[in-house]
């Protein structure tokens, strides 16, 4: 497994937002937003890259 470079963000009608997924390509978190989005609860699924922490 890689590294998980995107995350799925759920954001809700207040504004809140939750990390409900990560993936390794962008590609696959659109896939993955796309099944949530499909479920028709009316949420807004985002996608967005992870900031990976500097090595030392």
């Amino acid at each position: 497994m890689g590294e998980l470079l995107w995350a799925v963000i759920r954001q809700d009608d207040n504004g809140n937002r939750y990390r409900v997924a990560s993936c390794e390509t962008r590609e696959e978190a659109e896939t993955v937003a796309g099944h949530f989005e499909a479920r028709g609860l009316g949420r807004r699924y985002l996608i967005e890259k992870i900031d990976q922490p500097q090595a030392s």
